[in-house]
């Protein structure tokens, strides 16, 4: 019992760091390649994982082997847009001028209703308000208005908003970031004295932002 504990611990670390290597995305954000070598990491971590007969390199190099094909597709999908193409497909216009192009969909394979249930969660239930509607090769729809039905922004009421940085995070639990503090150009002491002001110091606190 002992031992399927200590190798599941090794293969969650394994697994976890070929992840992280893989870079940021979210599952909905993967392109096809990338959701394909997921799953089969997941599959191939899970054999040696239960069964403590099979040896863990067993699981191990082919999780290693997997990532340096990922590494290989992604280069090879930076550098050139044709096989970029082959290999993840193409952004494809799904609604134009608030028309569906039908031969789209059929190319998809998407109903009207899962195309109606999408736009919905976009909050749009008028075709007719739609100037483009892209599948993307990830398989998310991107919506853009036609230009009267889409939310105003101050720059078409003539306003000039003023610019609002970002709010680097000064406390976290309790944590004070001193990185964030020489970034806005500030030190401890100011800090101190104005946590100060709501009545505690900053190591009390569980979070204190600061806009630049």
């Amino acid at each position: 019992m002992l031992l399927i504990f200590v190798r599941s611990i090794i293969l969650y670390i394994n697994v976890l760091i070929v992840m992280r290597l893989m870079g940021k995305r979210e599952i909905s954000q993967l392109q096809p390649f990338e959701f394909v070598i997921s799953m089969i990491i997941a599959n191939l971590s899970t054999i040696p994982m239960q069964d403590s007969g099979i040896p863990l390199l067993n699981g191990i190099v082919p999780i290693l082997g997997l990532l340096f094909m990922h590494m290989i597709l992604s280069i090879i999908n930076v550098k050139s847009i044709i096989l970029r193409g082959i290999i993840c497909g193409k952004p494809r216009i799904i609604i134009h001028s608030g028309k569906i192009v039908e031969e789209a969909l059929r190319k998809e394979s998407m109903s009207l209703n899962e195309l109606e249930e999408r736009l919905r969660a976009y909050g749009v239930t008028n075709i007719g308000d739609i100037e483009f509607a892209i599948l993307e090769t990830n398989g998310q729809l991107n919506i853009i208005l036609k230009p009267e039905k889409r939310a105003l922004k101050t720059e078409d009421l003539d306003i000039n908003a003023e610019y609002e940085g970002i709010a680097y995070d000064l406390v976290l639990d309790g944590q004070v970031m001193y990185e964030n503090l020489k970034i806005l150009g500030k030190d401890y002491n100011w800090l101190k004295k104005e946590v100060k002001k709501f009545g505690f110091e900053p190591e009390e606190a569980l979070i204190v932002a600061q806009g630049r």
